[in-house]
């Protein structure tokens, strides 16, 4: 049973105002990240989705920052993630996954990266997600975040994560067992 399984995931109305007025807020500070999109919409959305509410509110509370980076004209969903300069600080120290955290016979980490987002509600960004939160953005210039990883490499023992060093942004593999204090993850939220 996953440690969220009691844990009520709806704000209160209290709790959803003051997170919307932090989402808004951020919105309006960074409109190189959104051009185009319109707050109110959103906000619309967010309103009509509580689990979702809940989920940002998760990624706020573990210094993620989440802001809207895009919107996908086919479905009209906007997509969320975590903006922090830095990975959130409330989500380092992870393994990969639950297979590598079961892996480890000793110095066991608190949790995995898969792990905790579920839990959150929040998917991990893949490759071409945090390419495209490169590309509003300069991100993980001291730490890095673990990424989706494809079937075939997380299969062979292996796991990604990317990070931003000397105005590039590189993609590194390591075993899905490590974790580091300077490496967290990135989520993303479909809204």
């Amino acid at each position: 049973m996953s440690k969220s399984a009691n844990v009520k995931k709806k704000l209160s109305a209290e709790e959803q105002k003051k997170l919307l007025a932090v989402l808004k807020n951020r919105f309006e500070k960074n409109m190189v990240r959104h051009e185009g999109l319109e707050w109110t919409k959103i906000q619309a959305k967010l309103e009509a989705q509580p689990a979702k509410l809940w989920s940002l509110q998760q990624m706020e509370a573990s210094g993620g920052e989440p802001d809207v980076v895009s919107m996908n004209q086919t479905t009209g969903e906007y997509l969320f993630f975590d903006c922090s300069p830095e990975s959130p600080a409330g989500r380092r120290s992870f393994c990969y996954d639950e297979e590598a955290l079961e892996a480890r016979k000793a110095n066991k980490p608190a949790d995995s990266a898969l792990n905790n987002a579920a839990e959150m509600g929040i998917d991990l960004l893949t490759e071409e997600e945090y390419q495209l939160l490169q590309q509003v953005g300069r991100f993980d210039l001291k730490t890095s975040s673990w990424l989706k990883t494809p079937p075939a490499l997380r299969k062979l023992g292996g796991a990604i994560f990317g990070d931003r060093r000397f105005d590039r942004v590189f993609i590194y593999h390591n075993g899905a067992e490590s974790y580091y204090a300077a490496r967290g993850f990135r989520g993303s939220l479909r809204v």
